[in-house]
């Protein structure tokens, strides 16, 4: 059961448009607002999950992530810190 709240203002032309788009689909207004407000949410969070590359840019890409990382001092330094709380055991 919905039971949290969204209310948002429009311009009468805007309800109009949408209150049509609704018809044709056979469903109200708030279904039809939810339904495209939650594709396009999803649509905006898989954007900053995938991304599309040309065949030389994946290229590079597949070549950068295949190729093991060089030394890295900063990174060696923080790896032999002991942890406060005593992984070993103790």
């Amino acid at each position: 059961m919905r039971d949290a709240a969204i209310n948002l203002r429009a311009l009468p032309e805007q309800r109009d448009l949408i209150d049509h788009a609704a018809s044709l689909l056979g469903k109200n207004r708030s279904d039809f607002m939810l339904e495209v407000a939650c594709e396009r949410a999803k649509s905006v969070l898989l954007d900053q999950v995938f991304f599309n590359l040309d065949a030389d840019a994946f290229q590079r890409f597949q070549t950068m992530i295949d190729t093991p990382p060089g030394p890295n001092q900063g990174l060696e330094r923080l790896m032999a810190v002991k942890a406060p709380w005593g992984v070993d055991g103790k």
